[in-house]
């Protein structure tokens, strides 16, 4: 596989996507992806097995500049590949297709939720009607349209989707099923398949996002996944055994988030470094001599440190086939809250503090907060997903285990708000009931993110990342629940703010080091990092001058006759 140093310096991550049109960085996000999947040179195995080499592509350090690309690979490569791969050995013609999607020939697309049916995909209303000739797909009203994937032809790409459709036999509904469905060619979409594009999401890496419905449109038998026409005896147990992919998908997403904090660690520790502002001294001073500034650095580079050596161990844990499937589902959605609910926060403090250059395109970092509110919502909205697992691990259908260091700060709190959680479900009557429904039920993401939180202290503490990263990645937790750690562990709003000062101060003799440890700074790209390469991208910018004189423009004569009176 390609050197990290050889992947950092492609072109096509150089381009400078802010002077580029709308539709020119969509195509672009399509030829990055396709170099990615050539790079990494993926096998069917590979992705079924979620091979180190997966693992790897899901935090390519490239990622974070264009989330869009990520949104392509998550359902090509996680989610179609993923699915077809179980069928390869005794399906000449998926085995075929799968070799077309592993070369980028074809792009791979997840047709799941519907718009009127997201949360609950479960009651989702396509139909594949069994006939003498095949399978008729369609679209029986406007709120069973297929919701977001990008299936527009206008990118010269082939694409095929795996539709979730309801089978209906004799007319009978037998269960959700997966179809194969041509979309697109590279011109023009296939008869009966129509694709209305989206317009772009506010802020974000700009995709092909569209609303998807199939009119009568005439599918093969074989492109039925599975053998069975059979009516399942569990529908919601089968429907899970369907999605499969979707679970390890949950942990994976928040990959490039991961990746993306490394960069804004950097980014923003080295603007506030060589930027000065005068004050009241002597001389200027650097940026990062503010407390204000220095903690949302320190505390950016700390959590970026923990959570990449956690991230991969947390989602193998999510495909360790010696762990029962829920317990599996628990670990990818103990991920994706751990990871996503701490990098909110440190990301808006990070962009906040670069001023005005923090909202701009060219540093990718405004854009990147308004991508990862995708990421939560993707592959499973992090509310619900929490709340299912937070249910069952209240009434303990199963539990996971402490880490190593239990008896740190951080599990103690992981513990208490469950401990809480079951005693309020206690005086409720049942998990379902109205008061649970107001008192327990808002428990559950922050119990989630504090199990995940723990986890990844545990993991920080194994692989001996330094203590000072330890305290700032300690005192930024606590800040996401205060009230707890007064009210619970002693620490009152004033000794908490004494720890991260401490913990702040003693970053910051080893910053430098820190920086580099985070190993981002050949993939970074933003000019605010330092005088020499704003200056550099300056002059890469549209310069407009000329040569008129505006004491002949009548519209600006006032001013000399303003002058003229004053002398």
């Amino acid at each position: 596989m390609t050197t990290a140093a050889t992947l950092g310096i492609h072109p096509l991550f150089h381009d400078a996507v802010e002077h580029l049109s709308t539709d020119a960085r969509v195509a672009l996000s399509y030829k990055r992806a396709r170099l990615l999947m050539h790079e990494y040179d993926l096998t069917t195995k590979d992705v079924l097995d979620c091979s180190d080499k997966f693992w790897a592509l899901q935090s390519d350090p490239r990622l974070p500049f264009d989330l869009a690309c990520y949104t392509i690979i998550a359902a090509h490569v996680g989610l179609a590949i993923g699915t077809l791969a179980k069928y390869v050995d005794h399906r000449p013609d998926i085995a075929a297709l799968v070799n077309s999607l592993l070369k980028f020939d074809t792009v791979g697309l997840y047709l799941l939720s519907e718009r009127g049916h997201g949360l609950d995909s479960f009651n989702l209303e396509t139909t594949a009607t069994l006939t003498p000739e095949g399978f008729i797909l369609n679209t029986p009203r406007e709120e069973a349209s297929k919701w977001v994937p990008a299936t527009s032809p206008s990118f010269g790409i082939p694409k095929v989707a795996l539709v979730m459709a309801r089978l209906i036999v004799s007319g009978e509904d037998r269960g959700c099923r997966f179809f194969i469905v041509p979309i697109c060619n590279k011109t023009q979409m296939y008869r009966g398949v129509r694709s209305t594009r989206l317009p772009r999401r506010t802020g974000t890496s700009p995709l092909d996002f569209s609303v998807t419905t199939f009119d009568n449109v005439l599918l093969p038998i074989t492109a039925l996944l599975g053998d069975s026409l059979e009516a399942p005896k569990n529908p919601l147990q089968a429907w899970w055994g369907e999605v499969w992919r979707i679970p390890i998908g949950s942990g994976a997403i928040t990959g490039p988030l991961v990746q993306a904090l490394k960069h804004g660690a950097y980014i923003g520790s080295s603007y506030s470094l060589h930027r000065h502002v005068v004050g009241k001294t002597p001389s200027p001073l650097p940026l990062m001599s503010f407390w204000t500034q220095r903690w949302a650095m320190v505390q950016a580079v700390a959590v970026a440190r923990v959570l990449d050596v956690w991230y991969p161990l947390a989602v193998r844990q999510s495909v360790d086939k010696a762990l029962k499937p829920d317990v599996r589902h628990a670990y990818s959605v103990i991920t994706k809250a751990g990871i996503a609910r701490l990098f909110e926060p440190c990301w808006r403090e990070l962009v906040e503090r670069c001023g005005a250059q923090g909202t701009f395109e060219y540093n990718f970092m405004a854009r990147l907060e308004c991508d990862a509110r995708g990421v939560v919502i993707a592959e499973g909205d992090i509310l619900s997903l929490c709340i299912r697992l937070y249910n069952e691990l209240i009434l303990g259908r199963y539990s996971i285990p402490a880490p190593a260091h239990k008896e740190t700060l951080l599990w103690r709190h992981a513990e208490g708000l469950l401990r809480t959680a079951r005693e309020y479900v206690a005086t409720c009557g049942n998990h379902r009931s109205e008061k649970a429904n107001a008192y327990v039920l808002p428990l559950a993401q922050a119990g989630v993110s504090a199990i995940g939180h723990a986890l990844a202290y545990s993991a920080a503490i194994d692989a001996a990342v330094p203590k000072p990263l330890l305290d700032v990645y300690e005192c930024a937790v606590i800040r996401l629940d205060a009230v707890w750690y007064s009210e619970s562990a002693g620490l009152s709003s004033f000794e908490q703010r004494m720890r991260e000062d401490s913990a702040s101060a003693a970053v910051m003799p080893h910053l430098d080091q820190y920086l580099h440890d985070l190993n981002i700074a050949p993939y970074v790209r933003a000019p605010i990092v330092s005088d020499a390469a704003w200056k550099a991208y300056v002059k890469s910018l549209p310069t407009h001058s000329g040569n008129a004189d505006a004491n002949e423009d009548p519209k600006f004569s006032f001013r000399s006759e303003v002058i003229s009176a004053r002398l």
